[in-house]
Formats: C-alpha cells, sequence, structure tokens
C-alpha cells in the first residue's frame, strides 16, 4: 500500500541544487540541523564555525561525524546546510557533473567532507564544485542542468546554489554582511546569477533565477536540446579529452585512492584499532575501501554505526551487518576485542587474537520495505510518493497504487513506465524496468552490489512517449569540394554507417565537413568513438557533439554571446578562460577552437536571429574565425554578428585597436564580459589577397613545370614583404623547433629581438626585386628593405607606422575608409625605432586596390603568418562586406597605460590624424617626387 505523498515545500526548484531543493524538507525536523550527527568534540587547533564563520572560542565545539560540519552550540538551532549523506535525496534533478584532471587548488574545500583540499582534487568544468579525489564518489549529481535532453525538462530555472569556496571579501545580497570566508567552507553562490547569500539569507531569495548581469549574453538553457544518454559530460561540453587521467575513466577510482588514510590516520593508541570496510560485491572485485578507526573492544552497533558513516548513509545500522570475505557475519552481541580472547568465549564469535581487519557492510534481508517514487512531470509539485513494496509487488502494481495518490488514477496503466536512475557524480544512468519485475528483488541486487549506488539510487515513474532520438555529430577533415553523396560514400567507406538511421543534415564543402544526424544512440556513440580513429587522405577525422538550439524559444532581448578560445594562443592563458566563461555562460556556448575549428560553433548558432561573437586568442586566431564567418555568412540567420576580442596572442595589434588591451593579464572573465556587453559596434575593412605563382610547381608530373594554381588569403591588420615577414618566419621557425618553450609574451618578444639583431646588417634592395601598382598607377619605391600593408593603426605589438602627421595630399585613414596604406621599411634598427616610438615608416601610398609584382622569392606575412611566396603576382583588393567588430566603450577604459598603449587608444576608428616622414604617393593621384633624404636615412 502507499504511504501517501510528500509535498515539496518551499516550491522547490526543478534544477536547483540541494540547498535550495530540499529547503521545505530540512525544515520538517524543526530545529534540527539536516541529516548532521553533531557531537561535542575537544578542538586542539584554532577552528572555525561552518554557519557564522567566526572562530570558536574555548575548548568545546560541535563536529558532524559525518560530513565535519563544525558549529558553536549556539549555531547548532540555525544550520541550514544539509549533510553531505542526505544531499543526494534532496536533488530534484540530477545532473551528472563534468570532472576535468585532478589539479592543486590553494584555499579551496572539498564540498563532501568539508576539509580543504591540500592534495590534488577534482573541479567540475561547468560548476564550482571541489572535491577529493576519495570523495568524488560521494559528491551528489547537482551540477548545472545546461539543455534538455528529454528527462524532467522545464522551462523556469530557479536559482542554483552552492556552498562556499567564495572570497574573504564576499558580502551577502540582503544582509550586506560578509558571507564569505578563507578558513570554511561558507557562504552560498547561485551558480546562475552569482548572486552571493549566507545559508541562512538565501532561503528569502525569489526562487526564480532571471541569470542576473549576464543574462542577455547567456543561451537559456531550456533553448537548447541534446540527447546524449551515455555520451561523456566531455563529449557533450566539447572538453579535450586529453585532460582525463586513467584514474578518471569511470564512477570510481582506484582503491589505492580509496584506501588513503586522509580521513583517519592509523592510530598508534593501543586502544584503537583500524579496519577496511568494503561496499558490496563491486568494491571488493575493485579493491577499493574505506577505512574506520574503532576502539579495540567495540560492539558490533558501534562498528556498523562507524561504518555507514564512512559511506555517507544515514540510515538505521539495525538494517546492516558485517562479513568476513568467508560471509561471516558479526553477530549483534558480538564485541570487538582484539587485546584478550578471553573476554568472548561465545564459539560463534569471530573475534579473537586472529580478528579480519577487512569487512564488507551487507544490508540485512527484508520482507517489505518502503520506497520513493518521483513523479517524472514536475507541474504537479510533488516531491516524492512513499510506496510500501513486498516480495509479490512488481512493477506493473507500484504504478497502479501510485497513480491516485498523483491524481492520475483515470489514465491507463500501460501508459506509464518505472525508471530506476543510478546518479552518480559523473554520470546519469537510467534503465527502464520491466512490468512484471519484482521491486523487492531488484533493491536486494542493488545493495548487494553496493550500498553506496543504493543511496544514490531513485525510481522515477514516466509517461510512455514516442519520443525521437536525433544525435548531431559534426565530423571534419574530409577532403574539400565534395559533394554530399561523395561524402556519404566516404563516411560508408570508412564508418560503415547505417543509412536507415544516420543521414547528412548540412554540408560544409569549402571546409570538408559535414553535419550528421543519427536517430540511434549507439550508433551515435560508435561513430563518434570511432572517427577519432580514422584518416581520409592521410588526414586525421575530427568529430564534435553539437547540441540543437530551439531558435524560437530564445527572448527577444537575447543576444547569446557564442565564444572562441585558442588555448594555444600567447601565454597559453586560454585553459583557465576556458572553465571561467563556461562556469559564467552556458557551456554550449564556449568553444575551443583545437577542437574542430570554429565552424562547430557557427552551425550551433545558425538558426540564432541575434549573436555576439567573442574570440580568445591572437591576431592569427581572429583572422581564423573571421575567415570561417565569411566563408558560412549565407548560412546563417544572423549574417553579420558583431566579434569582440580577448587578445592573448603575442602582438594583439587588433585589440589594441579596438581597446581590448596589449594582451590579458589576468582580468576578471566577469568583468570582460561585462564590457563586451557594453561595447560598441564599429566597421572594419577585410582585405582580399590573391597570390598568383608564375614560377612552376617543384616535384610536377612526368617532368612538366606546371604553375602554382593561385592561391587566396584575407587580411585583417597588415601584409608585410621582405624584412618584416622574414623575422616573422625565422620566429615561427623558432617555435615550431621548440613549441613549449613559446608561453609568454615576453619570452616571444624576446626571440623577435633575437632574430632581428640577425638581420641588422641586410642592404636595401627590396625596391629591386619588386614592382607595386596603385589604383592601375606604377609606383616608384625608393630604397626599403620591408613593403607593408597597414589596415589598422597598429603594427608590431602597438606600434603607429604610418605616423599621426596630417598631410593634404592623404586621406585620415580609418579602419572602415575601404583604403589601404603603404609603408616602408629601411631595415631592422629602422623597425626598432617604430617600435619605440622615435620614428614612423616611410609613407609611400594609399588605395583601395594594389598589384605587386615579385621579381624573385620573397619572404611575405599575412596578419603574423609568414611564408616564401614564388615570383609572380599579388593583388590586393576590399574583401566584399565591413566586418562588424565590438570596440571597447571609453568609459571602461584603464587610465593607466604604456606609452605605446597611449598612442594606439587616442587613435580613433573614425578620425585621427597621422605623423608620418616621407610622403610620395596618395590613392587616385600620382605624385611624382624624389623622397627626402631624411627618410632614407638611419
Amino acid at each position: 500500500m502507499a504511504d501517501g505523498a510528500r509535498s515539496l515545500r518551499g516550491g522547490g526548484s526543478p534544477a536547483s541544487s540541494p540547498v535550495l531543493g530540499g529547503r521545505g524538507r530540512a525544515a520538517a525536523g524543526g530545529s534540527s540541523p539536516p541529516g548532521h550527527t553533531f557531537r561535542r568534540v575537544t578542538l586542539t587547533k584554532p577552528t572555525f564555525c561552518h554557519y557564522c564563520t567566526d572562530f570558536i572560542w574555548g575548548l568545546a565545539g560541535y563536529q558532524c561525524e559525518v560530513c565535519n560540519f563544525m558549529s558553536h552550540e549556539k549555531c547548532l538551532k540555525n544550520v541550514k546546510i544539509p549533510c553531505s549523506c542526505i544531499a543526494p535525496s534532496l536533488v530534484r534533478v540530477p545532473v551528472a557533473h563534468c570532472f576535468g584532471p585532478p589539479g592543486h587548488y590553494k584555499r579551496k574545500f572539498c564540498a563532501v567532507c568539508r576539509k580543504s583540499l591540500e592534495s590534488p582534487a577534482f573541479r567540475c568544468e561547468v560548476c564550482e564544485l571541489h572535491v577529493h579525489t576519495d570523495c568524488i564518489l560521494f559528491a551528489c549529481s547537482d551540477c548545472r542542468q545546461c539543455h534538455q535532453d528529454g528527462h524532467l525538462d522545464h522551462d523556469t530555472y530557479h536559482h542554483h546554489w552552492r556552498e562556499g569556496n567564495l572570497s574573504s571579501s564576499a558580502r551577502c545580497e540582503f544582509c550586506k554582511k560578509t558571507c564569505g570566508s578563507s578558513e570554511v567552507l561558507s557562504g552560498m553562490r547561485c551558480e546562475w546569477c552569482g548572486i552571493l547569500a549566507h545559508a541562512a539569507c538565501c532561503v528569502i531569495v525569489p526562487p526564480e533565477c532571471t541569470f542576473g548581469r549576464l543574462r542577455n549574453m547567456i543561451l537559456p538553457p531550456n533553448c537548447v536540446q541534446l540527447f546524449s544518454r551515455n555520451f561523456s559530460k566531455l563529449h557533450c561540453f566539447r572538453i579535450s579529452e586529453n585532460l582525463q587521467t586513467d584514474s578518471d575513466e569511470d564512477d570510481d577510482v582506484d582503491g589505492s585512492t580509496q584506501g588513503s588514510t586522509k580521513d583517519i590516520q592509523i592510530s598508534t593508541d593501543s586502544s584503537k584499532q583500524t579496519l577496511k570496510i568494503f561496499d558490496g560485491n563491486d568494491a571488493v572485485k575493485r579493491n577499493q575501501f574505506r577505512l574506520i578507526s574503532v576502539p579495540r573492544i567495540a560492539k558490533n552497533e558501534e562498528v556498523v554505526e562507524a561504518a555507514l558513516r564512512a559511506y555517507y548513509i544515514n540510515d538505521d545500522q539495525q538494517e546492516y551487518e558485517l562479513q568476513t570475505f568467508t560471509q561471516q557475519v558479526l553477530l549483534s552481541d558480538d564485541v570487538i576485542n582484539r587485546n584478550d580472547a578471553a573476554e568472548d568465549s561465545n564459539l560463534g564469535s569471530v573475534f579473537r587474537e586472529s580478528v579480519p581487519e577487512a569487512w564488507i557492510i551487507r544490508a540485512k534481508p527484508k520482507d517489505e520495505e518502503v520506497i520513493r517514487i518521483y513523479p517524472a512531470w514536475l507541474k504537479v509539485g510533488m516531491a516524492y510518493v512513499s510506496l510500501r513494496v513486498n516480495k509479490d509487488s512488481t512493477v506493473q502494481t507500484a504504478i497502479k497504487e501510485v497513480l491516485p495518490l498523483l491524481g492520475r488514477q483515470m489514465e491507463c496503466l500501460q501508459n506509464f513506465k518505472l525508471v530506476e536512475v543510478l546518479m552518480g557524480s559523473k554520470q546519469v544512468q537510467r534503465m527502464v524496468l520491466d512490468s512484471q519485475e519484482l521491486i523487492l528483488n531488484r533493491l536486494k541486487d542493488i545493495r548487494k552490489t553496493s550500498i553506496r549506488q543504493m543511496n544514490q539510487t531513485r525510481f522515477y515513474i514516466v509517461e510512455n512517449s514516442k519520443s525521437i532520438v536525433q544525435v548531431n555529430v559534426f565530423v571534419g577533415g574530409l577532403p574539400p569540394q565534395l559533394s554530399p553523396e561523395e561524402y556519404t560514400n566516404i563516411l560508408k567507406e570508412e564508418l560503415a554507417i547505417k543509412t536507415n538511421v544516420v543521414s547528412v543534415s548540412h554540408v560544409y564543402q569549402a571546409q570538408g565537413a559535414v553535419v550528421l544526424q543519427i536517430s540511434c544512440f549507439s550508433e551515435a556513440e560508435r561513430i563518434y568513438m570511432l572517427v577519432k580513429d580514422t584518416v581520409v587522405n592521410d588526414k586525421p577525422l575530427n568529430a564534435v557533439v553539437i547540441p540543437a538550439v530551439m531558435a524560437s524559444k530564445i527572448p527577444q532581448n537575447c543576444c547569446p554571446l557564442l565564444v572562441f578560445v585558442n588555448p594555444k594562443s600567447g601565454g597559453l592563458k586560454g585553459r583557465d578562460l576556458l572553465y571561467s566563461f563556461r562556469k559564467l555562460l552556458n557551456p554550449h556556448q564556449v568553444f575551443e577552437l583545437t577542437n574542430g575549428g570554429p565552424l562547430p560553433g557557427f552551425h550551433t548558432f545558425s538558426k540564432v536571429p541575434s549573436f555576439r561573437v567573442l574570440v580568445c586568442g591572437g591576431d592569427g586566431t581572429v583572422g581564423w574565425v573571421l575567415g570561417a564567418l565569411e566563408e558560412i555568412r549565407h548560412k546563417l540567420v544572423c549574417s553579420e554578428p558583431s566579434v569582440a576580442i580577448l587578445p592573448l596572442g603575442t602582438g594583439n595589434d587588433l585589440g589594441r585597436v579596438l581597446r581590448w588591451g596589449a594582451g590579458y593579464s589576468g582580468e576578471d572573465p566577469y568583468s570582460i564580459l561585462v564590457s563586451v556587453d557594453e561595447a560598441d559596434d564599429v566597421l572594419m575593412d577585410r582585405w582580399t589577397i590573391l597570390l598568383d605563382a608564375e614560377e612552376p610547381a617543384e616535384g610536377a608530373e612526368n617532368g612538366i613545370a606546371e604553375p602554382e594554381p593561385p592561391k587566396i588569403v584575407q587580411m585583417n591588420n597588415y601584409c608585410g614583404l621582405g624584412i618584416d615577414a622574414e623575422l616573422s618566419l625565422d620566429f615561427h621557425h623558432a617555435r615550431e623547433e621548440e613549441p613549449g618553450k613559446f608561453n609568454s609574451r615576453f619570452h616571444n618578444k624576446g626571440v623577435y629581438v633575437k632574430v632581428g639583431l640577425q638581420k641588422i646588417s641586410h642592404t636595401r634592395n627590396l625596391h629591386k626585386d619588386i614592382k607595386l601598382q596603385v589604383d592601375q598607377h606604377e609606383v616608384e619605391l625608393p630604397s626599403i628593405e620591408g613593403l607593408i600593408f597597414i589596415n589598422i593603426p597598429s603594427w608590431g605589438s602597438g606600434a603607429d607606422l604610418w605616423g599621426s602627421e596630417s598631410d593634404n595630399r592623404f586621406e585620415k585613414p580609418r579602419i572602415d575608409d575601404g583604403l589601404l596604406e603603404v609603408v616602408g621599411v629601411t631595415g631592422v634598427v629602422h623597425m626598432g625605432q617604430v617600435q619605440g616610438g622615435f620614428r614612423s615608416g616611410i609613407r609611400i601610398a594609399q588605395g583601395s586596390y594594389f598589384r605587386v609584382t615579385l621579381l624573385k622569392p620573397i619572404p611575405v606575412q599575412v596578419d603574423g603568418e609568414p611564408w616564401i611566396q614564388a615570383p609572380g603576382q599579388i593583388i590586393i583588393s576590399a574583401a566584399g562586406p565591413k566586418v562588424h567588430m565590438l570596440k571597447k566603450s571609453k568609459q571602461k577604459q584603464k587610465k593607466t597605460g604604456s606609452l605605446k598603449e597611449m598612442k594606439v587608444d587616442s587613435t580613433s576608428v573614425s578620425e585621427g590624424g597621422r605623423k608620418g616622414e616621407t610622403c610620395v604617393h596618395a590613392y587616385g593621384r600620382y605624385h611624382p617626387g624624389p623622397v627626402k633624404p631624411s627618410a632614407d636615412k638611419l
């Protein structure tokens, strides 16, 4: 029979953490602390209260025997934080965490045992959960719900509270007092909107979360759909798998980790003994145990109770027993005594001189018990219903008894099913139970495997529905410019795809990529794993799981931010930014460029009516993203998204011009997002460079020399020929030889100086090796060693190459005027003087169409990407529509900075003079005349 329904008090959140989700249940017991087992302890070192964060004066305090929550006696009645042993039962919607590699996290505390993380620990890549390696099994599955997956979906989001690990200066939003602490796990933070509060104050917060200051930038979770089933969370959020360690392959860690003595030190006290406790058959197979310390003379109840505490189980110890590996049961009246066998002469006792040190905790068999059944539909306002089952109870009879309690007694039983859900910290597993399966037998099997797993298992009553499985997998690395049929044939040959469940939904011919729409989970998982080991035309394929964005559900005032991060740029700060942006935004809008490039991100946002882009990387990364945007612009509903820059590279010239700074140096990622939201939209020219080599290609077939095919590249910042490109090429080669050393902008610039000094004695003869034509007019070149075409007023890490002096023979340069400036440099020394701000380059011309004839192989670089260009023609012309960029608002600009940064910042996009040396030619007009002698002197 059913014992009745339990109402979820306080309007528990559909996607809340245990604190908010179980707020009503924690309060149901009056003023008693929720789930804690406090005992009075003698303090031997400075200790702080986990409730009020004040110092505990005196020698006595109260500590929870399970989760180590420490409190003043006066604070006990006010404790609202639930114990770790009941936290899993308070989660409304179970969502697994996405743990990265173990790392060292200073001044952080474990969410399970509440102790500091002094050894390598795990951190969730999506939320602020930190746990020890041997506590990860007991962390409840209460991560943020970032998408809909067909299970417990909803459109209303409540605050998702996470306790502790706040800065010591954090203040409560309501009482305005300090709520953070660097000494203990204290204070609450909503993982979506970032609001801070005391545990006692958060109960007065309105339950619905509006996503805070960044709400217009966040991709709403109810607008994202991803059917993942057994896909790893790393795959769902496109997190590089090389971050995973071997010990993180499943939901457990190895036995040596489990058997660590972090919590229980092996005591040298003769009155204590240490026992190994295994949790069921699964722990025995894996050799995973936990240590408990008990008196040498202890009753069975005391040992069982200590074993339950070690596994964070909040049940009556009378329902459990301990067994040895030989399945010998510890009787209730036995007393553990390793000192003297004469104290217990009972023949049935196993405790004589040779007391086993390893035990297995087992549940005693029952003829009936009470289980909780949760409704999968959330609008009924019920947390669960309690149902008493016996040896004759089946799944079908359980459904029949539960439906009347949920007000659905008139509906057909065949329209419902019972789903068993294992809420692991790393994976939430679901299994539909057979209608004739005996529930009591199922419970016995789970407990025999693991008592902990039983504590993390729920039963949901779910409506039968014909859910459509649709998994989208992006496959890149294919040969470009093929037809959809040819791509399908390649996939059939290499991956043996099943065409009845797999179809090609999108084709990106220029990039050699397709998007597969798969209607079978097992086939999707097989294809995803197989792609990573497949090579086509000597090029490895890559696969990315892509969510579906339901654009019709996005609010009108919402303009989500699409974030691209290149973790290899500049100072290698991209990894930290990836974590920060995944935490501050929806992780489905953050893409790592080393995992498939920009195309998966643009495809994901292809139906979004309005969005912005943030590119975290160097100027080369920005050009990569802008190039990809230009190629697929016609396939985007929002064809002209504005692009902001977080400079991570070495030069970062475009970032300087748009006021984003000389380079990222650890600023608060939240402040960066706010600046992006407040940034101004400006236009910028882009240029197409056609490289048409006349020299035959090497290695031609049959000995017949054929010219190289024309090559097209896009330019955003500048294009250099001669000494400028030669230095870039030498730096590029040095970085390829020892990439590990190029992990900071300071070191990178030092290498530039080194290679520059080696070129200091070069002669000025570039003008003899090239010819320049500007807007159909031939231009005579002065004696120079380098020729540079600039689109922005910053070159070589912030130098003003054109100069700020006005001249009526030239237009005032702007980044959106449709013109390029042509400047010459006479050598490395001249370039150094320009870098130092002592001189400018030699002004040569200004125009919108350029033809350069190369008479010999010459180094060329475009936006920092160098190569040797064969003799032939180089044609530079405007590239289609201007791109929309985001320029940081002036009021957010720092007042301090280097002289070079101030010079660049003072140059407006729409106005500004130039300081220069010799003016030879202007666009559309031909100005004959010699170069001033002073311009050619060093």
